[in-house]
């Protein structure tokens, strides 16, 4: 199994409409018959206004499927219209869960 975090720095005051835009992506996923996302915020980090989605997949392949129907789905790209406009950048961590 592997955890996959989607790491994302918003810019000052867009935290609350990018969380809303993953908790609509992840009622999308699970529409779709997906894992929806985990949505978590800083309480104190470095820097602020850090936002994680995670969602753990069975392999990296099933992820990057999944990325790519997610991309696909039009009512995910109208969810995710303007993205790069909430945050200022972000990395994407793959973890395997050894226990």
């Amino acid at each position: 199994m592997y955890l996959i975090r989607e790491i994302m720095n918003c810019k000052p005051g867009k935290v609350r409409p990018t969380i809303e835009s993953f908790k609509n992506l992840s009622a999308t996923m699970k529409e779709m018959g997906l894992k929806p996302f985990r949505v978590l915020t800083d309480v104190s980090g470095e820097p602020f206004w850090t936002l994680v989605a995670e969602t753990e997949v069975s392999s990296i392949d099933e992820f990057f499927a999944m990325e790519q129907k997610i991309m696909a789905n039009p009512s995910a790209q109208k969810v995710m219209a303007g993205y790069h406009d909430l945050v200022n950048g972000g990395r994407r961590e793959i973890l395997r869960i050894e226990a």
